[in-house]
């Protein structure tokens, strides 16, 4: 049986950096006020004419390809999560295909939000699992500071958010020590406008882009932050426990958590509930914000530059957003 493992890793950040006191500029608001109800000191922007969705995505692939020694012709497919693509179709996965000079291979654009690098990595390991590809190349990449409200009205979810890209490479192995152990996704439905962007839509009356529809104030995101709370830190628990279940372990077996980085306050009541040290989870929403499913690749690849992560380490990513969706990964490294 083969299985899969994660060879190279890469993250991108745009130059632009933007702290909690450049968004008084744009809204009511203060560096206190931000760090108290999400931990958040700064994040980056990109910059129009220099940055991309897939431009960003590439740099994060070429990093990640040259650190497996690997090229872009011997990627067999692309999975691809983001919420912010360039285009409303096609998808950005083909923009950066075709940037690589990756021509003929096949992509996968998928949105699962905050959740999407953990679900593309499912969708590889599946496809290495049986047989169908070799090695894959998983992305998450977000521009998001181009469609927030910077103003007051939309300072609760303004905040947050960040641009960034982060890539893996995965590859086939014989290796069961070393290796993807499991994958593990969830979604519920009933609470998809708990956390979401309305418009533009298909469903409506009319062109889907409007005066009127921009009147409504529908394009910019509507989240019900107690709820979202609420339900991240049960679902986080929940499929971190799952993940460790299925393989027999506890959380005093893991090395590091990589959560996906949404909220300070969620990760530290999460950590401990598992009864982590802090040394054991990686966060870095503080510097680059929530870059939703570019977070969890862009931390996971810090940790392993900064030696967090060593050979035989086990490491869980979790993740819970819009959707509501939720997954986590069990990866012996």
């Amino acid at each position: 049986m083969a299985f899969s493992r994660i060879t190279g890793l890469g993250f991108y950040v745009p130059d632009n950096v933007i702290t909690n006191d450049d968004l008084t500029q744009w809204m009511e608001t203060s560096d206190e006020w931000i760090r108290e109800r999400t931990g958040i000191q700064e994040r980056r922007y990109f910059e129009y004419g220099k940055d991309t969705n897939y431009s960003m995505a590439a740099a994060a692939s070429r990093q990640a390809l040259d650190r497996a020694g690997l090229t872009p012709n011997d990627i067999d497919v692309i999975v691809y999560a983001t919420i912010t693509p360039d285009y409303f179709f096609p998808g950005s996965a083909f923009l950066m295909q075709r940037e690589l000079g990756m021509d003929g291979k096949p992509v996968i654009d998928i949105r699962e939000q905050c959740s999407g690098f953990v679900y593309a990595l499912s969708i590889a390991d599946q496809f290495i699992k049986s047989g169908m590809y070799k090695t894959a190349l998983v992305v998450g990449s977000e521009i998001q500071s181009s469609w927030i409200d910077k103003s007051t009205a939309g300072r609760n979810t303004a905040v947050i958010f960040g641009d960034g890209a982060g890539a893996a490479v995965v590859s086939a192995t014989n290796d069961p020590q070393h290796c993807i152990l499991s994958t593990h996704l969830h979604a519920d439905g009933r609470f998809a406008e708990e956390l979401y962007v309305k418009d533009p839509g298909s469903s409506r009356e009319g062109r889907p882009v409007s005066q009127e529809v921009i009147d409504g104030g529908g394009h910019n995101v509507y989240m019900n932050g107690n709820a979202v709370f609420k339900h991240a830190i049960v679902r986080f628990g929940e499929v971190i426990q799952e993940a460790l279940e299925a393989n027999g372990y506890t959380a005093g077996d893991i090395d590091l958590l990589v959560p996906h980085q949404a909220n300070l306050r969620i990760s530290d009541y999460v950590r401990q509930q598992l009864g982590l040290a802090e040394s054991q989870v990686i966060n870095n929403l503080q510097r680059f914000g929530n870059t939703t499913a570019a977070s969890i690749p862009i931390a996971l690849t810090e940790a392993w530059e900064t030696g967090k992560i060593q050979e035989g380490d086990l490491i869980c990513l979790a993740a819970f957003g819009s959707g509501f969706t939720w997954a986590s990964a069990l990866i012996r490294w």
